[in-house]
């Protein structure tokens, strides 16, 4: 049975009730169930993943820190960032963690080449970057062979929280979004671009985009 990917638009939704959906999601999901992508914004927050380490939390203020279960050091999520979160039967796929890490960096870049923007990733520090700043962040998890959680990308946002953190552990680092390289920029259509990009590096036709969790 081939199964197409789900695909579907949350709109801005709450971390913690997102977070529940994946992982119940991931725990009670069969070999029949197909692979979902969720795109959404999250209210401002900061998340420290499993290996995050309290001194790069500089200064987080008023804005709340959640402890998660993904890889990684501490990250901002905030409104005009774009988050996908991406739900696959590695297996099925015939593909591995690092794998996957290529897939979200690569359909990230090529969603940016369609908006003028040349980006990369970096073999030493998992993401997307244009001229050295980071533009996207990737944190995963793989449970019973399924993946969640996925990549952030900065599409037209307040910066400025991440001045309160060193962005995914590096000091230093600097963040950028794509409407400071190209104003013309839209969400609604990187949100489009973005599900196009993951479902052809996965092996999927386009997805229709569903609205909300059903």
């Amino acid at each position: 049975m081939e199964l197409d990917l789900i695909c579907r638009d949350l709109g801005v939704v709450d971390y913690a009730e997102t977070w529940e959906r994946m992982k119940q999601f991931t725990q009670i999901r069969s070999k029949d169930d197909a692979d979902e992508i969720w795109l959404l914004e999250h209210p401002s927050l900061f998340t420290q993943g499993q290996a995050g380490k309290e001194e790069h939390l500089l200064a987080p203020g008023d804005i709340p820190v959640i402890q998660v279960d993904r890889g990684g050091q501490v990250t901002y999520h905030g409104p005009g960032q774009l988050v996908a979160y991406v739900m696959v039967d590695l297996k099925r796929l015939g593909i591995g963690v690092r794998d996957l890490v290529s897939v979200l960096e690569n359909s990230v870049v090529r969603a940016l080449a369609l908006n003028a923007i040349e980006a990369y990733p970096k073999p030493d520090a998992p993401g997307v970057y244009v001229d050295e700043q980071k533009i996207a962040s990737l944190g995963l998890r793989v449970r019973r062979g399924c993946s969640f959680h996925g990549l952030a990308l900065n599409v037209d946002m307040d910066l400025t929280p991440f001045n309160r953190i060193n962005p995914c552990g590096y000091q230093g680092l600097q963040m950028v979004d794509m409407k400071r390289l190209n104003k013309g920029v839209i969400l609604s259509n990187v949100k489009a671009q973005l599900a196009n990009q993951l479902a052809e590096q996965l092996g999927y036709n386009y997805p229709a985009i569903q609205q909300g969790w059903k």
